[in-house]
């Protein structure tokens, strides 16, 4: 089976369950608290001054971060549920050069891990701008801010996946998936962070950041690089791993 095949049914995998759906959910929540905290959060002083600037209302919706673990949780899910369900069988048996199927599988997460964040920014975007009304501020982001934060979460989102992806693939199992990505990018990092404190700078809440143009860590290149190798080394880990155990 040629890759753009393979492509085309790993995105009929994802997209004809309920799964998106309830990432969607999640989503739409996100958006819900960022409108109440828009409307209904104060400072310390009883005034709105976290919103009361550009950059104060960017920092806000910058969802970048927030995309990257939901995708990296819809990555870990989309993949080791296929080998609970063993759904992955008829997969490398129609493509015996696992490689192919895994990197076909890599792609279409990462396409619907950045719809996914894109979704969530825009929901987030669109609840901001709403909630405002309830103020005394406008909406203050440029156009060109507010492109920059939805790439940002594009690209976040697809890293993300990925970076799920491949701990689905080594981990194969659900609960198993999804407690090591719980730990590779909420527990541990701050743990490192705690034993190295200039390794700060390289952890993806940082590097997200970066990206939707609120944090000056480390360089936009740089952040780029540095979320891809995160995405990368544990999709190279997982496509060796399969490429050298038994399916089941």
């Amino acid at each position: 089976m040629t890759i753009r095949r393979l492509v085309r049914s790993e995105f009929r995998k994802l997209t004809t369950t309920k799964m998106p759906l309830a990432f969607l959910g999640v989503l739409v929540l996100f958006a819900v608290i960022n409108a109440f905290i828009v409307a209904a959060g104060t400072d310390m002083d009883g005034s709105k001054t976290f919103i009361s600037t550009a950059a104060d209302q960017q920092s806000l919706i910058a969802f970048g971060y927030n995309g990257f673990i939901l995708a990296a949780l819809f990555g870990a899910i989309a993949v080791s549920r296929e080998y609970g369900h063993h759904t992955v069988i008829p997969t490398f048996l129609a493509s015996p050069r696992r490689r192919h199927a895994v990197v076909a599988q890599l792609g279409a997460v990462a396409v619907g891990g950045g719809v996914l964040s894109l979704v969530g920014t825009a929901l987030t975007v669109g609840a901001v701008v709403v909630a405002l009304s309830t103020t005394d501020f406008g909406f203050l982001i440029s156009v060109d801010n507010v492109v920059r934060v939805l790439g940002a979460a594009v690209f976040a989102g697809a890293a993300g996946a990925v970076l799920g992806a491949g701990l689905g693939a080594i981990v194969r199992s659900v609960g198993g998936a999804v407690t090591g990505t719980t730990l590779a990018l909420i527990i541990i990092p701050p743990l490192i962070v705690q034993l190295a404190n200039e390794t700060a700078a390289w952890m993806p809440n940082i590097l997200a950041n970066v990206l939707a143009g609120v944090g000056t860590d480390v360089s936009t290149p740089a952040a780029l690089a540095a979320l891809t190798l995160w995405a990368l080394i544990p999709a190279a880990i997982g496509l060796i791993v399969v490429e050298r155990r038994d399916v089941v």
